[in-house]
């Protein structure tokens, strides 16, 4: 998809190996999320739900931050328009809702790369990531208050990353957390330097992709959906997903592999 004032994409992606990274290409808005970049990131999902080759996927923004938020310009131009008010912002929320449960849904996990500010809506990017690499000096914040606009749906994603005091703290005051803090609440899995983000966060997403894709499919999978049973419920559930992984040719590799003493050798 393209900008229309300047016909750049919006989105890229690069694949190189079995990681595909997508870029917010929107660095002179900060990446903000227009209506087109949350529609690019949606067909990108999409596509990615059922491409094989693909293991890890790496979301970033491009130039001075990771992702500000909702493009306010473009929302006030709705808020303008004769035939739109609440049905538009009704279906702008709906449309981004999509766009981030379809982060939890994809089978492969998701690791945010963030720089600079993670701010509002993209502060719940970052949260409905599977993993997140910060660098040092990134800040994170759910802003809206400041405004006068309480963020209310990037608190759904906040407050399931992190403690409910903190999360609340968070939207009710409008400050930022710095990386270190953002680590210690939960939000951020790992801390680098700005100049080594990009290799740690490729480290990690190599870590994984070389894990049995299969394994890490049906296990971030039944990871989302535990979390919302009862405990009792989770170990029915997890138990059924096991024994199927278990009786997976490629799982029964892996234990031969373990026990010989040997790399596996996975199809």
């Amino acid at each position: 998809m393209a900008d229309g004032a300047t016909q750049e994409a919006v989105l890229l992606r690069e694949d190189a190996g079995r990681v595909a990274t997508l870029t917010l290409n929107r660095p002179a808005a900060l990446n903000a999320l227009s209506e087109g970049l949350l529609a690019a990131l949606q067909a990108e999902f999409d596509a990615l739900s059922t491409d094989d080759a693909v293991r890890v996927v790496v979301l970033r923004g491009a130039g001075r931050a990771f992702c500000a938020g909702h493009d306010l310009r473009e929302m006030e131009k709705g808020r303008a328009a004769p035939d739109r008010g609440r049905a538009y912002y009704n279906a702008l929320f709906a449309q981004c809702g999509r766009m981030m449960t379809s982060i939890r849904r994809l089978p492969q996990p998701v690791i945010a790369q963030v720089h600079g500010i993670a701010a509002a809506a993209g502060c719940q990017l970052v949260a409905s990531c599977d993993m997140a690499v910060a660098a040092e000096d990134a800040r994170f914040g759910v802003n809206g208050v400041n405004i006068g606009l309480f963020c209310s749906t990037p608190m759904v994603a906040l407050s399931r990353n992190i403690p409910a005091k903190h999360a609340f703290e968070m939207l009710t005051t409008g400050e930022f957390l710095g990386a270190p803090r953002a680590r210690e609440a939960g939000l951020v899995n790992r801390v680098a330097a700005p100049e080594a983000l990009e290799a740690e966060t490729r480290a990690l997403a190599e870590t994984v992709a070389a894990k049995l894709s299969s394994a890490v499919s049906v296990g971030k999978r039944a990871f989302y959906e535990q979390m919302e049973m009862t405990l009792d419920a989770a170990y029915a559930h997890t138990g059924r997903v096991m024994a199927e992984n278990m009786i997976h040719r490629d799982t029964a590799e892996g234990v031969a592999a373990f026990i010989e003493k040997r790399k596996p050798n996975w199809s």
